[in-house]
């Protein structure tokens, strides 16, 4: 038995979390450490700002004495800065080398009359700087050094004891500026704070034995940590070479479970085959039946399709003509008390209700059979018309307000048709127009909430007249040569020429839930898609005119039936 792809996984199972070991470990014990190095530099950045602070204190007090220092009536930088620039002027000191004396006497006796007075007070002030030499060293205008060109004052004091020369401090400052060594003024002084000084060196001694203490307690901890961390992944290490073991171990005896019955499986294999050879035949047997079934099913998918279609579109229609005795009836429950008008509408609501009835009994009978064996019958549209118009015109008034209007050709206007079709056929056309007018009056709207405008009150008044907007659909009437026509048009929203191309596609719509008058259901894709069903079966032709917000004319053109 092969054992090599065994062998590489386990090993690849191993060697992978070693790998990645050492960046576990570096992971667990960075916090740690950085923590550890932030307090060592904290440590260490206190432990020099409370050496330095208290020299760094004496060297400010030294440099604004010689800065602000005035015994005559300039100061010994301003004296300097004079120096350097009569220099700069006669750098061979020609012209005027009394003048260059003359500035390096004043400089000299300005030096000593600065020292002076603290010579005069000589271990009397304890406070008081001792001064041992104040030195400016001068530069060329090439900024060269030259030999001998500095003013120097050494004080008569004597300097302290050799064990006493580390309390003697040197100043050391450009008075020029910042990088400009031109010009350097060195002082070498003491600040005779003895008390300070020991108290400072305790304070010192006493801050680096906590800071120690710290230290160590915080690399004890430190330690035990990594210590603890490192045990904790030792043990994991352990413990997941073990399962590693043991799941190797259980891939062996997997394997070898697996190649028995792999042999048995042979032998099964074996027999199969001479089988198959068997049940080819009927297997072709079994396919052509198959096909002849599929093709059967196909057949009746298509007319299953055809019908649920035409029963959508019925029960689209159902829905919308129980709109009128919902709301009469809603009516009639708000009302108090039944009066003359009431009752009238309640015997509207048992009329409409039996023509409901009709209805639904007629289309129950156009499910059951093809659209396109109609119910042929000589119709009159003018009358149809006329009925349609009075059946939902109080309603699309009160309601939707929109005014519906007939303007019908004197006379009969006799086609050859289905009477439940074409009256479901005009009333989709209507809901239709319907909808559009309840999506122009929003589209009005928009725009007079839009406007910048910066009278309120011509805003308000637009708005009120966008509100105020009614609708207009029209059912008209004629005779032509060879046809008769039946024209819905509308003031609605219009189409754009996208949608003319695709409005008669079954379940296609572009109408948004808002634009869905007062929660009727609608938008179903349905009303149109039925519309051009019927009329293809009727052979009619349907011509659409329509562009966006200038409303839309569907106009029907039926042939004339035979003398």
């Amino acid at each position: 038995m092969n054992r090599s792809p065994l062998s590489e996984s386990t090993a690849q199972a191993i060697a992978l979390p070693a790998r990645r070991a050492v960046w576990k470990y570096v992971g667990g014990l960075a916090p740690v450490v950085i923590l550890w190095g932030i307090l060592v530099v904290w440590l260490a950045m206190v432990l020099m700002a409370r050496a330095n602070w208290s020299e760094n204190a004496d060297r400010a007090a030294i440099r604004e004495w010689l800065d602000e220092a005035r015994n005559f009536r300039k100061t010994l930088p301003e004296l300097v800065k004079e120096y350097v620039r009569l220099r700069d002027d006669d750098p061979t000191g020609t012209a005027d080398p009394k003048r260059l004396e003359i500035k390096r006497t004043e400089i000299a006796e300005h030096m000593r009359s600065l020292a002076e007075p603290t010579r005069a007070y000589v271990n009397q002030l304890p406070l008081f700087p001792e001064i041992y030499r104040i030195q400016i060293d001068l530069a060329a205008a090439n900024r060269k050094p030259t030999d001998g060109d500095s003013i120097e004052w050494v004080s008569t004091v004597p300097r302290p004891a050799r064990q006493k020369e580390g309390q003697i401090r040197l100043l050391e400052y450009e008075p020029l500026g910042k990088d400009d060594r031109r010009a350097i003024i060195r002082c070498e002084y003491r600040v005779h704070a003895f008390n300070k000084l020991q108290q400072q060196y305790e304070d010192s001694r006493r801050e680096s034995f906590v800071a120690g203490a710290l230290l160590l307690t915080a690399t004890a901890l430190a330690t035990l940590f990594v210590y603890r961390f490192l045990m904790r992944e030792r043990h994991r290490e352990v413990a997941r070479l073990t399962a590693v073991a043991e799941k190797e171990h259980r891939e062996l005896e997997l394997l070898q479970s697996l190649w028995k019955q792999d042999e048995a499986e042979k032998a099964r294999r074996e027999l199969k085959g001479k089988l198959l050879q068997q049940q080819l035949a009927t297997a072709d047997l079994s396919r052509r039946t198959a096909e002849a079934e599929k093709a059967a099913l196909e057949m009746k998918s298509q007319l299953y399709a055809s019908i649920g279609i035409m029963a959508g579109s019925y029960a689209h229609n159902i829905k919308n003509l129980l709109v009128r005795p919902n709301d009469l009836l809603v009516r009639c429950i708000d009302a108090n008390g039944l009066s003359g008008e009431q009752e009238g509408m309640l015997h509207e609501v048992r009329s409409t209700l039996g023509t409901v009835t009709e209805r639904l009994q007629q289309i129950l009978r156009t499910v059951s059979r093809n659209p396109g064996n109609a119910e042929v019958a000589r119709i009159d549209l003018n009358p149809l018309i006329l009925a349609t118009v009075q059946t939902w015109s109080e309603m699309a008034w009160d309601k939707w307000k929109v005014r519906i209007i007939a303007d019908i050709e004197p006379g009969s206007l006799e086609i050859d048709g289905d009477l439940s079709h074409l009256q479901q056929t005009i009333e989709n056309l209507i809901f239709n127009a319907r909808d559009a007018t309840f999506e122009m009056r929003n589209h009005l709207r928009e725009i007079a909430r839009k406007e910048n405008t910066i009278d309120p009150i011509i805003r308000k008044q637009r708005l009120i007249e966008a509100a105020s907007w009614k609708g207009e659909i029209t059912l008209s009437s004629r005779r032509t040569t060879e046809n008769a026509v039946l024209e819905v048009s509308d003031n609605g929203i219009g189409m754009t020429e996208a949608v003319k191309a695709n409005c008669l596609r079954t379940h296609f719509t572009t109408k948004r839930d808002n634009a869905l008058y007062e929660g009727y259901s609608a938008g179903m894709g349905l009303g149109l898609s039925f519309v051009a069903v019927v009329l293809e079966h009727h052979h009619a032709l349907l011509e659409i005119e329509s562009e966006p917000l200038k409303g839309a004319s569907f106009r029907i053109e039926f042939p004339m039936p035979a003398k």
